[in-house]
């Protein structure tokens, strides 16, 4: 979100190729990768990244990256954090129905100008060159971060957990249950008026995509982390966090079987 004063034009347009097209951006420390060949049917993490445009330097729409997801069988979560304003649904190359999940989470400390808010598309299409679209119709130059991720083989969101902690060292999200192997997502949105920031999640949770270190104009900071886990249980995840700050988090559990959707335990 915005934290310093208005950036002069000449100085965003300098920005501008920073900002745009950063798509993924983080560190050597967020990338996992996971080997499903062995059981092709068990779900499982499957591709993803993570989108931003910094301050002043945005477009109308936001298209994240191309990834190359399954045909058939995901489920897919997309969010958009950014301007309150900005209120459309997304749009994918290959025509998906996106759900919203729950309300939008309104930053505290901003007067209401900036959210988050959560989609998922169950057992979803997909194929190579897959992007997610925004059309930003509020502020269009304005920042925005979009995590767009894939669970292979997960027709069943079984439980969400949505809560926004206050600020602390230390912040823990709400409790999903399962009911047997489940692939788990944890999405971390930091409210902080810094730059840079760490966010590392416990549990067995690894990180995959974050956006930490802002550029000089701001950004909208995140961190999407994951686990899988081999059978029926009650589990969360603990965020270690440098500054403290509040978040806003989300914990989402899939799970194979026909497509369907419970707005899980916890969902605050």
């Amino acid at each position: 979100m915005p934290r310093f004063p208005v950036v002069p034009v000449a100085v965003r347009t300098a920005l501008a190729l920073v900002a745009l097209g950063a798509a993924g951006l983080c560190h050597a420390d967020c990338t996992a990768t996971q080997d499903t060949a062995a059981q092709p049917q068990a779900v499982a993490l499957g591709a993803h990244m993570l989108y931003w445009q910094g301050e002043g330097a945005g477009s109308s729409p936001a298209v994240t990256s191309p990834i190359d997801t399954q045909a058939t069988g995901s489920s897919l979560i997309v969010f958009n954090a950014g301007y309150a304003s900005n209120t459309l649904a997304p749009t994918d190359t290959y025509a998906n129905l996106w759900s919203p999940l729950g309300s939008a989470v309104v930053y505290d400390g901003y007067d209401g100008a900036f959210d988050v808010k959560a989609y998922v598309a169950l057992g979803g299409r997909g194929g190579n060159g897959h992007t997610v679209s925004i059309v930003k119709n509020g502020q269009t130059a304005g920042e925005i971060t979009m995590p767009f991720i894939e669970v292979r083989n997960a027709g069943v969101l079984q439980a969400v957990a949505q809560n926004y902690p206050s600020a602390n060292a230390t912040i823990t999200s709400g409790t999903v249950t399962t009911t047997g192997p489940a692939t788990l997502i944890a999405v971390w949105w930091g409210d902080a008026f810094v730059l840079d920031m760490t966010a590392v999640p416990d549990q067995g949770f690894t990180r995959i995509d974050c956006l930490l270190h802002l550029p000089p104009n701001s950004a909208v900071q995140s961190a999407v982390a994951y686990r899988q886990v081999s059978a029926a249980g009650n589990y969360n995840v603990t965020w270690s966090q440098s500054p403290a700050q509040g978040a806003p988090l989300w914990l989402f559990a899939f799970q194979s079987g026909d497509s369907d959707v419970i707005f899980g335990n916890g969902f605050d």
